[in-house]
């Protein structure tokens, strides 16, 4: 969701690069299907089903047989997610219009990442029965194909992260910074503006370590997907495997330099609001409570 609570580690793109490499993993679908941060937020919602499978067969070019699989799969998951889940995102929601009439502390907006995360983890562990299922039968022409997506995804984000000067790639992390506030706030100042800019420059975040743990997770998942073809009785527990490694990286050093992005990300989540007019605040508030109305009416939506 596009509000600062839940983008709690998106003010630096070492927590948001984790974010997205686990959603175009296992918890694609889950992400989709909290897509309702905006004023169209019931359509997008509405349309995530369709938006899911289309992403997964861009990755998998799915036969006529998978694809029926899938859409059942993504139907029958979208079903409990508007039963089951949305209610638990309507209460957070309440409890963050709360919270944006007043100051924060940045341990205060950590908790409030950490329940999202947890819930996207949880909801990712309810897709591995249904991706197990699939996973045998990916042929090695699908392999590829999702090897040549994921070299795509690489090119995507060198090309948004690491080209140009260290001043051009803090441009435009400050560009996107004022964007996903300015949703949430409406215009920010010039002090505003300079405080996140102050914040972005002394994030510990490195893009270049970003990129070769994309690629890590994009190797992993290959051979992970492999495994499971050669030996279909494991696809279960090789894939809650795979993403207990998406949480917890491998790789020396990396998950405590993650962590500590995600306590940057924090403050800075902290400082901006902070430093809000009482207006900005209510303006907060009042998209809180739209997101709020969204999630109850899709809720009842059956």
């Amino acid at each position: 969701m596009k509000t600062s609570f839940a983008s709690a580690g998106r003010g630096q793109e070492g927590s948001a690069g984790t974010r997205r490499i686990i959603a175009r993993a296992l918890l694609v679908l889950a992400l989709a299907a909290l897509l309702a941060a905006c004023t169209a937020a019931r359509f997008a919602y509405n349309q995530a089903p369709h938006f899911g499978y289309w992403w997964l067969d861009s990755h998998f070019d799915f036969d006529d047989a998978q694809a029926e699989q899938v859409r059942g799969d993504i139907d029958a998951f979208f079903a409990w997610h508007r039963r089951e889940e949305l209610p638990a995102v309507a209460g957070l929601l309440r409890q963050w219009q709360a919270m944006a009439a007043r100051e924060l502390t940045a341990q205060e907006v950590c908790a409030q990442f950490e329940t999202v995360r947890a819930r996207l983890v949880s909801t990712g562990e309810r897709l591995i029965p249904p991706f197990a299922r699939l996973a045998p039968q990916l042929s090695a022409a699908q392999l590829q194909q999702l090897q040549r997506r994921q070299a795509r995804g690489d090119e995507e984000f060198a090309r948004d992260f690491l080209r140009g000067s260290p001043e051009q790639r803090l441009q435009r992390r400050l560009e996107q910074a004022v964007s996903r506030s300015e949703t949430f706030y409406g215009p920010l100042s010039a002090a505003q503006r300079e405080l996140l800019r102050r914040w972005l420059a002394e994030s510990p975040w490195d893009p270049e370590r970003a990129q070769a743990e994309r690629q890590r997770r994009q190797a992993d998942l290959l051979q992970t997907l492999r495994r499971v073809r050669a030996d279909p009785a494991q696809a279960q527990p090789a894939l809650r495997a795979y993403l207990q490694r998406l949480q917890d990286s491998p790789t020396p050093g990396y998950q405590a330099h993650s962590d500590a992005g995600v306590r940057h990300g924090c403050a800075q989540v902290a400082a901006l609001h902070n430093s809000t007019t009482p207006e900005q605040r209510r303006k907060a508030v009042r998209e809180l409570q739209s997101y709020e109305r969204d999630m109850e009416v899709l809720s009842a939506q059956r």
